[in-house]
């Protein structure tokens, strides 16, 4: 099964340096190396095994912009599953940049009604004022723009974890049947007692879907935190409160919890390769909370967290290996449906 995604914008958004830190596992210290991209560069990337993503980077100066639209605008624009469309939060042609994207959006109407449409407002680090106040701005801007067509905006920078929320957002819409993925590792996360199961894509490390959110806790039982850094590009706002009530979360689990786990695993993932070692599993057994990370299919980890001190890694490890063969079935069952 394949699936046309676009990536377009401006020549100098980031297109191509974020394409290598999730696709290529490049950290983000060496994007300034890559080039600009002459006209397109198509990329087919493997992905959940029978899920191939058909990436077409489109280089962004003038000349290529004005022959998409032209001359290639049936090849460009034809079959897409995805149009991502990239701004540079600071930059100083805003008003040609959304004259590009309206051309593209009216472009993708016609050859791909049904493409989702995301874009990411790239180069947050950079912006000059209050983050979200910035991107609530752009995104403001962005919707006018739009002409009504439902688009979905992200901030996003490559030296945080923002990236991998939008890009983990932007594969879960390819994925046919990921709810069913989604209740069998509801399903898992009970038989281990956990308080959540994530599953990762291998190679990418974005997150293809999770189990649902865990009950309310009583309120006889005392909070524990399951603490990660909070992110730069985070709008939404994270308080806690101790008389918040048996309806608040016990374990006081992130927002960015998801995204900062595949960001810090890539990182590792990568140090272990300056070392000519491979990464296979993790497991944590702190204070607060347990986890386990290990390979649950050929082609994906899955992560469990536990808060419930009296259970063992061990018993993590063997409910993983009973559960591969079921998500084997389900892995390719989601995908051919």
């Amino acid at each position: 099964m394949k699936k046309k995604v676009l990536l377009m914008g401006a020549s100098g958004s980031g297109k191509t340096s974020m394409r290598s830190l999730i696709f290529s596992n490049n950290p983000a210290s060496l994007t300034s190396r890559l080039g600009a991209t002459i006209d397109v560069e198509q990329n087919h990337v493997r992905f959940l095994g029978d899920l191939i993503l058909n990436l077409w980077d489109c280089g962004g100066q003038d000349a290529f912009m004005d022959s998409y639209l032209s001359t290639q605008q049936s090849i460009i624009f034809q079959h897409v599953g995805v149009m991502i469309y990239v701004f540079e939060v600071e930059t100083r042609n805003m008003a040609k940049d959304l004259e590009y994207y309206r051309d593209c959006l009216a472009a993708l109407r016609r050859y791909s009604p049904d493409a989702a449409v995301f874009l990411l407002v790239h180069k947050m680090d950079l912006a000059r004022g209050p983050k979200g106040v910035t991107l609530e701005r752009k995104t403001q801007e962005l919707q006018q723009a739009s002409d009504g067509v439902e688009i979905t905006v992200f901030g996003t920078s490559i030296y945080d974890e923002s990236l991998y929320k939008a890009w983990s957002s932007i594969v879960h819409t390819l994925i046919p049947n990921a709810a069913v993925l989604s209740k069998h590792l509801t399903t898992l996360a009970h038989a281990c007692s956990a308080t959540e199961v994530i599953l990762f894509e291998r190679t990418t490390f974005l997150v293809i879907a999770t189990s649902a959110p865990p009950p309310a806790p009583s309120p006889r039982l005392a909070p524990l935190a399951l603490a990660t850094p909070p992110s730069s590009q985070s709008t939404t706002p994270r308080t806690a409160s101790v008389d918040a009530g048996p309806e608040a979360d016990a374990h006081q689990l992130a927002a960015t919890r998801y995204e900062r786990t595949s960001e810090l695993i890539k990182g590792f993932k990568h140090a272990c390769a300056r070392l000519r070692e491979d990464f296979h599993a993790l497991e944590m057994e702190l204070a607060e909370f347990t986890a386990v990370l290990d390979e649950l299919t050929k082609n994906t980890y899955v992560l469990i967290v536990v808060h419930d001190p009296t259970i063992e890694t061990a018993a993590l490890r063997m409910n993983i290996r009973l559960a591969r063969k079921k998500f084997e079935e389900l892995q390719g069952d989601s995908l051919i449906s």
